[in-house]
């Protein structure tokens, strides 16, 4: 096995454990080939996207498409392998884009965090858990910000390409909610599509948290996003052309 290949089922064996009504799903083999894993990180380093830029380069992953989404106060970056695989999808909160109060208590809960102790992408939230307050004040001001705060950098979401599972989205669809998993809206999505991309992200089931005070609430952590290119797309892969190419920027 590849570094790679090590790292994407890494990725992938965080993902499950946190979402395990995904791992569970039968509706398509558990070999099934994973588009893109959206990661999301915020703005400070060591966990930045250019401080991550070595680290995934070791992983043989490097810089294919940069994205700006100022309205959502994000960017994002968009990985492809050395080798055939899945596409990594960075998204980075920008803590610049939150007003002065949330963005404060996001930072005080970063600065606890130990990049030493623990990966910098997954397996681990590197800082201090947040108190219930906190933690729903960050969600108003952004729902990544709060997010973050529970889970640390890691999986938000892993998509899936229709075509690669020999399924149309109609026919995934009605299988996911005989299931029980129900597509969300777009606000739910932390990226906007591409209209050369038909998706539908399903929200995970959520989970019970114990919060800073030991007291716990059930929170929702991420998702599934199922996609089915266009023809007007072209070759490319799906997972290439799924963000708003009037966001695409230049990598420098």
């Amino acid at each position: 096995m590849t570094e790679q290949q090590r790292f994407a089922q890494q990725l992938w064996l965080d993902y499950v454990h946190q979402h395990p009504d995904i791992g569970a799903l039968r509706l398509w083999p558990v070999d099934a080939p994973v588009e893109c894993f959206t990661l999301v990180t915020v703005s400070q380093s060591p966990w930045s996207l250019a401080s991550l830029l070595p680290d995934l380069e070791q992983h043989g992953y490097r810089p294919l498409y940069r994205y700006a989404l100022p309205d959502r106060g994000l960017l994002a970056c968009l990985f492809a392998g050395r080798e055939e695989g899945p596409r990594l999808n960075i998204v980075e909160l920008q803590t610049t884009r939150l007003s002065r109060q949330p963005r404060d208590t996001l930072l005080k809960l970063v600065a606890t965090g130990n990049a030493e102790r623990t990966p910098l992408l997954g397996a681990n939230r590197p800082w201090s858990m947040p108190d219930w307050d906190s933690y729903q004040q960050l969600h108003r001001a952004h729902p990544l910000a709060g997010w973050l705060a529970v889970m640390g950098p890691r999986v938000h979401h892993v998509a899936f390409d229709c075509h690669r599972l020999d399924r149309s989205l109609v026919e995934l669809d009605q299988a996911l909610q005989q299931h029980g998993l129900h597509a969300g809206q777009n606000e739910d999505l932390a990226l906007p599509l591409s209209a050369m991309v038909e998706h539908r992200f399903y929200p995970t089931c959520s989970r019970r948290l114990a919060f800073a005070l030991g007291d716990e609430h059930r929170v929702q952590l991420g998702g599934l996003l199922l996609l089915e290119k266009q023809a007007s797309a072209g070759q490319q892969r799906t997972a290439d052309v799924m963000l708003p190419p009037h966001s695409r920027c230049e990598i420098t």
